[in-house]
């Protein structure tokens, strides 16, 4: 018996990464997962990999019509959404503060954070009606300690933090818990820049106590304690998971 058996749960972003190792460690434990992405021929792909338990459909997470069509379909195959991860995110613009426009302003406003606010209005109330359910936001240390030449990543982290604390102070009498977790350095494709580099990689992991890159399952076990009964107790929370690096005096 699986600690998520019966559950239903969406996981945005899921196509590979750290999206993907949370679909997978929540059909593992018994959950029936919609996963969500660009490109439905890929995601059909991942889907067909981690099992039958898995279904797939292509949304851009920035557009609300598609947010929308993506949770009736969820409701409609495998049921009432009990799991949120809002894990889709992006960072295009990797530079000097002074030389960010409106355009990726809005952009990075729209997938890092309408994005979440949108699915949530969109499956809490459910939740809230039925009395249990879990969200979980993937963050980053970015927000919690500014990155440089990431202002808009930095920030909208930051803002998903305190989002997710507002919901959880709201919707925790509900029986709705809605926890964060901060990933340090993944080895994921949106965080090649510090990685892929030999001597940005090893300016990281000079200053970890645990000196390796994380990987996404290290991410994905976490979500799938907030995920389940063994989280019970756990909502407001922003977990770090980065191998020590936001240690003071290192």
């Amino acid at each position: 018996m699986g600690v998520l058996n019966g559950k239903v749960a969406i996981v945005t972003g899921a196509s590979r990464g750290i999206g993907r190792a949370i679909a997978e460690a929540f059909a593992r434990e018994g959950a029936r997962v919609m996963i969500c992405g660009r490109k439905q021929e890929t995601l059909d792909l991942v889907a067909a990999e981690i099992g039958p338990s898995v279904k797939a459909i292509a949304c851009h997470v920035g557009r609300a019509d598609q947010i929308d069509r993506m949770v009736a379909f969820t409701t409609k195959e495998l049921g009432p959404v009990d799991i949120l991860v809002n894990n889709a995110a992006t960072n295009i613009s990797f530079g000097p503060c002074l030389e960010i426009d409106e355009s990726q302003f809005d952009k990075m406003i729209e997938i890092n954070l309408k994005s979440a606010f949108r699915l949530v209005k969109a499956v809490a109330p459910g939740m809230c009606e039925r009395g249990s359910g879990s969200i979980i936001n993937i963050a980053s240390i970015a927000g919690l300690r500014p990155q440089l030449y990431s202002l808009l990543y930095s920030m909208t982290k930051a803002a998903l933090i305190m989002m997710t604390q507002s919901y959880a102070l709201e919707l925790g009498s509900k029986g709705v818990r809605v926890n964060a977790i901060a990933p340090g350095l993944i080895q994921t494709a949106l965080s090649e820049h510090y990685w892929k580099d030999e001597v940005q990689r090893e300016s990281v992991l000079e200053k970890q106590p645990i000196q390796r890159l994380g990987q996404p399952s290290d991410i994905a076990e976490l979500a799938l304690l907030l995920a389940s009964e063994k989280g019970s107790y756990i909502t407001g929370q922003t977990l770090t998971v980065d191998g020590g690096f936001l240690l003071p005096g290192l």
